[in-house]
C-alpha cells in the first residue's frame, strides 16, 4: 500500500516519528510538509533529531490567517493526492495542517487515519477544538490516545474504526528521554540546577492575540520569584513587542530562542514546575512527573488533571502565582498513555484496512 502522511507544524513532527518508522516496515509512505512552520527551530531541526525521512514534498505555506492558510494548504495537498493516489492519508493531531490534509483526501474519496483522535476541550473558540472535531467526524480511522478519548467519540455516535492505541508522544519520550539526556548540554550551557528554575511556553492564540491575558501571564511571571527558562515561540516575541511588554520583562525571565525536541525533554525534565498553553507540554510534564500550570480555562487532557498533576490556572495572575507557589502533587499516575508502543499499532490499523 502507499501510505500518504501529512505533517505541517511542530506537533505533527513529534507524532509522526514513531508512526512513518513503524508503517515503513509494511508499506510505502510519502510525506507531505505543508510548511505551516517554517525556521529551522520549529522545522528542520525536528527531522533532524528524531530521524524523520526528508518530506517527499513541501508546499512552504508559511504564517497566515487561519482561513487562507488551510485553504493554501487544501489546494496543494489536493494536487498531490491527484497525482499519488495513496490507499491511505495520515494526519495527525489538530492543526490547520491537520484539517487542510483530512478535508482533501475525503473529497477524493481517499481513506483518512487521524492520529490522536477524540480528544475534546469543549471550547469551540480553540481554532484547535474546531480542527480535531471536524477530521473526527470524517475519519475512516480513528487512533484515540487514551480511553477518555473513545468515549467522547461515542457521545458524538463515533463508534465505527475507532481504536484505542495508545499515544505516540509516549513512544518518542522513552526512546529519546535517555538520549536527550546524554547528548544535550543544555542544563549546563544556561547554568541551572536540577530543579532549581520554572520552565514556561505561551504560544496559544487565546493568550498571545490578547493584549491583557498576555500581560496578566507575563506579570505573575515577574513576580513568581524564581528562575524561569523562557523559549519564546516567534508570534509570542511579536506580540510582547507590539505590546509593550517586551521591555518591561522581568529580570528572572530568562528568554531564550525556541528549543528542539530533545533539549525540551532536557528541560521540562530538570524543571521544577512547568507553566504552559501548550497540549503537547501538559503531556510530556505528565510523563516525566513535573508538576503542570496550566495556563488555559480548558484542556483535552483531562486524565493530567484527574491525576492531580495538572491544574488549570486560565490567565489569572493571582491563580498563577498560587500555583506557581504552592502546587505540589504527590498522587501517584495511571498508565493512561499506552506503553509506548502507539506508532506500532497505528501501523497495524493499515494493515486491517488492506482489504477494504
Amino acid at each position: 500500500m502507499l501510505i500518504a502522511s501529512i505533517v505541517g507544524a511542530r506537533p505533527n513532527f513529534v507524532k509522526l516519528a514513531p508512526v512513518s518508522r513503524a508503517i515503513r516496515e509494511f508499506h510505502d509512505e510519502i510525506i507531505i510538509h505543508t510548511g505551516q512552520h517554517y525556521d529551522y527551530q520549529m522545522d528542520r531541526l525536528f527531522f533532524d533529531e528524531l530521524k524523520i525521512p526528508e518530506p517527499d514534498y513541501h508546499l512552504n505555506v508559511g504564517s497566515g490567517s487561519h482561513g487562507w492558510q488551510t485553504g493554501e494548504m487544501l489546494g496543494g495537498i489536493e494536487g498531490i493526492l491527484l497525482k499519488e493516489r495513496p490507499d491511505i492519508v495520515v494526519v495527525y493531531g489538530d492543526t490547520n495542517s491537520t484539517l487542510a490534509g483530512a478535508l482533501a483526501a475525503v473529497k477524493l474519496h481517499q481513506r483518512v487515519l487521524h492520529v490522536e483522535a477524540g480528544l475534546r476541550s469543549y471550547d469551540m473558540r480553540m481554532p484547535e477544538e474546531v480542527n480535531r472535531v471536524s477530521v473526527d467526524h470524517i475519519s475512516d480511522l480513528l487512533s484515540c490516545p487514551t480511553r477518555t478519548a473513545v468515549s467522547n467519540l461515542a457521545r458524538e455516535g463515533i463508534t465505527e474504526g475507532v481504536h484505542l492505541t495508545g499515544d505516540v508522544m509516549m513512544d518518542i519520550l522513552l526512546e529519546c528521554l535517555s538520549i536527550a539526556q546524554e547528548r544535550s548540554d543544555i542544563i549546563d550551557r544556561l547554568g541551572l540546577e536540577e530543579k532549581g528554575y520554572y520552565l514556561a511556553t505561551v504560544h496559544r492564540a487565546e493568550n498571545t492575540d490578547d493584549s491583557r491575558r498576555l500581560g496578566s501571564i507575563i506579570e505573575a511571571l515577574s513576580e513568581i520569584g524564581e528562575e524561569l527558562i523562557f523559549p519564546c515561540h516567534p508570534r509570542t516575541e511579536k506580540m510582547l513587542r507590539k505590546s509593550g511588554l517586551w521591555q518591561g520583562l522581568d529580570e528572572r525571565i530568562r528568554i531564550i530562542p525556541p528549543v528542539g525536541y530533545l533539549e525540551m525533554l532536557v528541560l521540562e525534565a530538570g524543571a521544577a514546575k512547568v507553566l504552559t498553553d501548550s497540549g503537547g507540554v501538559q503531556k510530556e510534564a505528565y510523563m516525566l512527573q513535573v508538576p503542570c500550570i496550566t495556563l488555559r480555562d480548558t484542556t483535552e487532557w483531562v486524565e493530567t488533571i484527574e491525576d492531580g498533576w495538572n491544574v488549570l490556572v486560565g490567565a489569572s495572575k493571582n491563580a498563577i502565582l498560587d500555583a506557581a507557589r504552592n502546587f505540589e502533587p504527590t498522587g501517584e499516575q495511571r498508565q493512561v498513555f499506552g506503553e509506548g508502543d502507539a506508532g506500532r499499532r497505528i501501523a497495524a490499523l493499515t494493515l486491517s484496512d488492506n482489504d477494504k
